[in-house]
């Protein structure tokens, strides 16, 4: 059996402001929307540099990112944090990816709220 050399990657929580572009899916009368992601990353200015590019590549226009940091640092601030969410933040670290975790567009300038 091959051993895995440890990986030095984790994951980051992003949220992430996108505003409008032709073709970027977001509902009609929305105005962008935020995106709570998952992202890996051997720092979390790579996770970031990686998710503003696939956002790009996917049609949207990233306008702004905030980093929560990884599941250690949510949990020393005291973030709870279910199974589903950990489950997706191990996906993200399996498969190295990006992971959109919630969409939510806003409408006339509001801002989004997270749960």
């Amino acid at each position: 059996m091959e051993k895995k050399k440890p990986s030095r990657q984790q994951v980051y929580t992003l949220l992430v402001q996108i505003g409008r572009k032709d073709g970027d899916g977001l509902p009609d009368g929305a105005t962008g929307a935020a995106l709570m992601i998952y992202a890996s990353g051997v720092d979390e200015a790579e996770a970031v540099r990686e998710t503003v590019a696939i956002l790009k590549q996917a049609d949207t226009a990233p306008l702004d990112v905030t980093g929560y940091g990884t599941l250690a640092e949510r949990e020393a601030e005291g973030h709870e944090i279910g199974e589903e969410e950990r489950q997706l933040m191990q996906r993200a670290l399996d498969e190295n990816a990006v992971i959109v975790a919630q969409m939510t567009p806003f409408f006339d300038g509001e801002e989004p709220v997270f749960h």
